[in-house]
C-alpha cells in the first residue's frame, strides 16, 4: 500500500493480476438463510471490474452484516447486543461470565466476536434482556 501523495487517492498492484488497484469501497451481498444485507466493503479495487484485494479490517463489516443475519434468523446475538445486554444488567465481562456459568474470560470473547455464545446462554441472554430483573436470582444462586 502506498500513498502517493496527500491529494491522490491510496494504490497498491494486485498480487495476481499485476494490475494497479485503488482504495475505495464496493457494494457486497452478504447473504445467511434467505437473508440478505447490502454493505459497503473497503478494498483495493481496479478501475474495471469487481475482483478485489482486502487487507486489515477490510472484512470487518461483513462480519458484523454476518451476525446481524444470525441474530435475526437464528437469535444468536451478535456481539454488540450482547455488550448492550451485559452493560444494561450493570455486569462486567468477568461478572457475566462467572453469573452464566460460561467462564470468566467468555464475554470479553463473544463482544469481540470470536467466539459465539452457545443456545443456552444466547436463550438466557435474551430472556435477561427482556426481564433484567432476573439477574437477582443469578446473583443469589450464585452465593
Amino acid at each position: 500500500m502506498a500513498v502517493l501523495s496527500k491529494d491522490l487517492p491510496e494504490t497498491m498492484i494486485s498480487p495476481e493480476t499485476g494490475q494497479a488497484l485503488r482504495r475505495g469501497v464496493r457494494p457486497f451481498v452478504v447473504t445467511y438463510k434467505g437473508k440478505s444485507i447490502t454493505v459497503e466493503l473497503p478494498g483495493y479495487y481496479p478501475e474495471h471490474g469487481d475482483e478485489g484485494v482486502h487487507v486489515g479490517d477490510d472484512m470487518a463489516v461483513t462480519d458484523m452484516a454476518l451476525r446481524a443475519l444470525k441474530e435475526e434468523a437464528e437469535g444468536i446475538p451478535s456481539p454488540a447486543t450482547i455488550k448492550r445486554v451485559r452493560q444494561k444488567l450493570k455486569l462486567s465481562q468477568r461478572e457475566a461470565g462467572g453469573l452464566l456459568k460460561v467462564g470468566e474470560n467468555a464475554f470479553d470473547k463473544y463482544e469481540r466476536g470470536l467466539v459465539e455464545p452457545s443456545g443456552p446462554t444466547s436463550q438466557l441472554l435474551r430472556l435477561l434482556d427482556r426481564h433484567p430483573e432476573l439477574v437477582n436470582e443469578l446473583r443469589q444462586s450464585a452465593v
